[in-house]
Formats: C-alpha cells, structure tokens, sequence
C-alpha cells in the first residue's frame, strides 16, 4: 500500500515539472520578436555603376556578378565568338562590395575590387594568333622558264597585336562593360619579293656552264667544270650554306680521298682562293689551279671555276643564294 502511494506522488511531481517546462518554453516564444524583413541597400547606392538601391545583400551578389562575369565577346571580320571570364583568370570581390553596400549613405557610389591573372589574358591572346595567323610568304625559285629563273609571288601575312589586345582585355575585364573587342592584327611583311629577289646561279651540268643571275635578269656566264660520270655534280634547287676565303682543303670521306693530308691555303691548294659550300653534302662551288679541267666534267662532284671568275660569284653572291643544278 505504501509502494502505490510513493508512486502517485512520483508521477504527480514528473506532471507538475512538464507541466512547467512546457509553460517557459512558451512563455519564450511568446516573447521572442518576430524576424523582421532582410537588411537591404540604401536608396541610390550603385555599385560600380549597378544600381543596387534597395536590393537584399544576395540580390545584390547577383547582381554584380552577373555584369562582371558576363563573357568577352570578340570579333574578326564575319566572325563572332565569345570567351568566359573564368578561363581569362578574372577574380571579383563581390561579397566585399555588397558589404560595404550595405553600409554606404543614400547615394553613394561604391567600387568592386577586381583582379586579372595577366598570364591566362597573354595565354588566350597567344591561342587567338594561332588560329588566326597567316604566314607572309616570300618569294622563292622554283624553277627555270625559258632558260631564266621562275620565281613564285610572295605574299603579305598577319599576325595578332599580342600587347595590344592583353591589354585591351586586361582593361576590360576591369570593368562592367562589355562591348564586343575587334581583334587588332598587324601585317606580316614578307622578307624576299620578287621584286628584290637578290642573286641567282644556275649550273648546266651538260654544257659546263653557271649562269649568274640577278632576279630574273641575267648578270654574267662563266664556262666550269662539273663532275664526270662516276662522281656527278647532284641536280636540284640547292643553296650557298659556307663561304671561306683562302680556305684548306679536307680530305672528304670518300675512296678516291683515302690516304689524302689536308691541304693549307696557297698556290697548290685544289680549291683555289675561295669556297662556297652548298646545301648539298660535300658539294661546292670554287675556283681550281686546273685550269684546263674548265670546261670538261672532271671534278669528283664539285663545281669547279677559274680563279678570278669565283673570286667575282663569292663577291656577289651571299649565305643563303640559290643555287638551281639542271642536268641540260
């Protein structure tokens, strides 16, 4: 009997503490203030010219970001195409304006802080002259045309103002606005006209002849040996890579050279008193103390002149003149 009534009085103190609980839990919401409307900007504050007057502060984060991170648009001729903020490395303190937005007196003008990664900008700018450069062509040899030289037109190229437009970008990427950007591009000038070609030599391999040419117009002829049946002067569009003056002789790497010292430069020496290598392995052009072999095909490959005519082609010729071999 005793049991029982220690459990009615229990269970009357755990209801009367419920009870109360319940009462100051209530009591607190009562009292508690209604959440008010959010805190917006005040009337006529701009935000690097947004207006954000009255905008809540994530309005207002829309708002900006949405005008600083609209994309580039560019332009070249017909085309368009347009390039995102991001890949141009634009970094904005959005949270950092909208703060100071938020802060600011009625009317006031509030700037956003704006960070370009330089680098990404001159990146975008080097892929744009990729795809859009054109090589300017020079004008080259590219055969013989009724016994002159052939030479091909060349043409002006382009290329994208590097500078230029990095900083044009740069300085646009600082601000709200977004116009569409021409791509400034220079012009490539070609470095060899056909106009200016320079110098020509053409060698008839058959005829033992060299024909110097300036352009297209004819200089000077000169009789010279070539090379005889075993040893043929190679045909083709070849150029002058080396020029000596009173140059050695070298054994090449060949049978016939086997066993051969180099020779110093003086009166005996098989090349004469001036060299002008070709592009083509071990061949060039020189004059020879055999002057009867002028003439006849009886050199191992080389051109060979007499004395005072390569002492004239070596003082007008240059690193880099064409030199056409033609096997009539």
């Amino acid at each position: 009997m005793k049991r029982v009534a220690v459990s009615f009085v229990r269970m009357a103190l755990w209801k009367r503490a419920a009870l109360s609980l319940v009462l100051v839990l209530f009591a607190a919401v009562a009292v508690a203030p209604a959440a008010g409307p959010p805190r917006t900007i005040s009337l006529g504050v701009t935000v690097a010219g947004i207006n954000v007057a009255r905008l809540d502060a994530e309005q207002a984060r829309q708002q900006i970001g949405a005008r600083f991170g609209a994309p580039l648009r560019f332009r070249m001729g017909k085309q368009r195409w347009s390039v995102s903020t991001d890949r141009l490395g634009l970094v904005v303190a959005v949270d950092d304006a909208v703060s100071r937005a938020l802060r600011a007196q009625s009317g006031e003008e509030v700037s956003v802080r704006v960070g370009v990664d330089r680098e990404q900008v001159r990146r975008y700018v080097a892929a744009l002259d990729e795809r859009f450069r054109i090589p300017a062509k020079n004008a080259r040899l590219v055969g013989l045309k009724k016994g002159r030289p052939e030479i091909s037109d060349s043409s002006w190229g382009r290329a994208v103002r590097g500078r230029t437009m990095t900083d044009a970008i740069t300085r646009m990427l600082q601000t709200r606005i977004r116009p569409v950007l021409p791509l400034v591009m220079k012009p490539l000038i070609p470095t060899v006209t056909r106009a200016r070609f320079g110098p020509v030599i053409v060698i008839h391999r058959g005829s033992n002849r060299l024909d110097f040419f300036r352009g297209t117009r004819p200089a000077r002829s000169f009789r010279v040996a070539t090379g005889r049946a075993q040893y043929p002067t190679p045909t083709g569009l070849w150029r002058i890579v080396d020029m000596q003056r009173n140059p050695w002789w070298r054994p090449p790497d060949s049978d016939w050279a086997r066993g051969l010292k180099p020779i110093p430069p003086g009166p005996g020496n098989p090349l004469g008193t001036r060299w002008m290598g070709l592009s083509a392995p071990g061949v060039g052009i020189h004059g020879t103390p055999d002057a009867s072999s002028i003439g006849y095909s009886a050199s191992h490959g080389c051109i060979r002149m007499f004395i005072p005519d390569a002492t004239w082609l070596f003082d007008h010729a240059r690193i880099g003149t064409p030199v056409l071999i033609v096997s009539a």
